[in-house]
């Protein structure tokens, strides 16, 4: 089967959209997670740990120069662990959501449990045992 066959058939199946639709809902609601954590969760935690910007927590390496006109020279070189901590939070929250969403799926997708035999199986079953047993005879003495 050639690449184009192939290409085709996975299309087809609906794989190819439905990994489209993942991308997007993925890209969409990575806006939201991160609108989420940015606004509204991280500055009361902020503020609860002694009025903290995350985003502003860095390690200087290499503080900015200026030159004697007070233009800068050369960048601050900084380590913006402030931002990991904040991806982290973003990463957590995704991954709970994922997680939700995966347990709401497999829920929905948990098969019934096969139903008991029906009453002419029963029967049957009864008749089965009946024959094993001699056909129902009783021996009399």
């Amino acid at each position: 089967m050639g690449m184009l066959q192939e290409f085709k058939t996975f299309a087809v199946k609906g794989n190819f959209l439905d990994l489209a639709v993942g991308v997007i809902m993925g890209a969409a609601s990575g806006k939201v997670v991160t609108a989420l954590v940015e606004k509204i969760i991280m500055p009361p935690i902020g503020v609860a740990l002694g009025k903290v910007n995350f985003n502003e927590l860095k390690i200087v390496i290499s503080a900015a120069q200026t030159g004697p006109d007070g233009k800068e020279i050369a960048k601050e070189v900084a380590i913006g662990y402030g931002s990991a901590i904040q991806a982290t939070v973003e990463l957590f929250i995704v991954a709970f959501i994922v997680f939700l969403i995966v347990r709401a799926f497999n829920r929905f997708k948990k098969e019934a449990p096969p139903a008991g035999p029906t009453e002419q199986e029963k029967l049957l079953g009864e008749i089965r045992d009946l024959l094993k047993d001699g056909g129902g005879k009783t021996k009399e003495a």
